[in-house]
């Protein structure tokens, strides 16, 4: 069964939750198979993380998956942290490493603690067995620390061996990226579902910021036509909806489980390309 996904991030004051909730009232609506929460660096959203991962469970009753990483946490903590979480009803998580803090050249392991996401979903499953359905995160264009694309091949093998019941991608605008990506995985024998992540572009600033962050490659014929337009923020926001929209139809003919999209807890562009893709 396909799967449509959102993913939204704590809101950091009073204003941000106000628009938040507008948005995702707009984006709740349309029934999604299940909503995912991020995790601030450093675990620096964890109390508005945790906070709004119980609101959406179990006050809007809809299926809700909290992300968790490693990052300035112990084998303790994270046992108290996942404890709490799962008290709290929650039966989904996606498990990351996290970044390096900002500034770090690399990542740097805790104390008593991991230095890699695979580390971290085979600690949760010695805890707690199949209690909870786990999910990682997965690079079409290659994870930007791996010294190659089969080495990062081979660490995406060891997270699905540890335990990892579904991944998730990075966003990406070239389709044929994460079809070679997800047939390398295969033949790797990673046979879990590999969800495609969409970010649809609404304003022209965020593409070279967007790219830098995960190393995207950009279709010529995308950035000249964004590139044309760059003056005009509705005609960019016009033009990434319908980009990602091409992206959607095309990934979904083509076999891919469903769609995660990176919502940036706005509404205007998901709600359009879901009802599009919908019709």
């Amino acid at each position: 069964m396909r799967t449509f996904s959102f993913e939204f991030f704590p809101p950091k004051d009073e204003i941000a939750a106000v628009d938040f909730g507008i948005n995702i009232g707009k984006l709740l609506h349309l029934s999604p198979s299940f909503v995912t929460v991020t995790y601030g660096a450093g675990g620096s959203s964890r109390e508005r993380t945790f906070a709004l991962v119980e609101y959406l469970q179990n006050k809007v009753k809809i299926n809700t998956v909290a992300h968790y990483t490693c990052v300035e946490s112990s084998r303790l903590k994270i046992k108290e942290d996942l404890t709490i979480l799962k008290n709290m009803g929650i039966k989904r998580l996606m498990l990351l490493r996290g970044d390096p803090h900002q500034g770090a050249s690399r990542f740097h392991t805790p104390p008593n603690g991991f230095a890699h996401a695979s580390e971290l979903i085979d600690y949760t499953r010695s805890l707690y067995g199949d209690q909870f359905t786990i999910g990682g995160g997965a690079y079409p264009e290659t994870h930007p620390e791996a010294l190659s694309a089969e080495e990062d091949i081979l660490n995406l093998k060891k997270k699905v061996d540890a335990g990892c019941d579904f991944l998730i991608t990075q966003f990406f605008f070239d389709n044929s990226r994460y079809y070679g990506f997800v047939a390398r995985a295969q033949e790797a024998g990673i046979t879990c579902p590999i969800i495609p992540g969409i970010l649809p572009i609404s304003h022209y600033n965020q593409l070279e910021r967007f790219v830098r962050i995960s190393g995207a490659h950009i279709p010529d014929s995308f950035r000249q036509e964004l590139e044309t337009h760059k003056a005009n923020p509705e005609k960019i926001a016009q033009i990434g909806r319908t980009f990602a929209t091409a992206q959607c139809r095309d990934l979904l003919l083509s076999g891919a489980p469903g769609v995660h999209f990176y919502t940036l807890n706005k509404s205007r562009a998901t709600v359009e390309i879901f009802e599009s893709l919908m019709k």
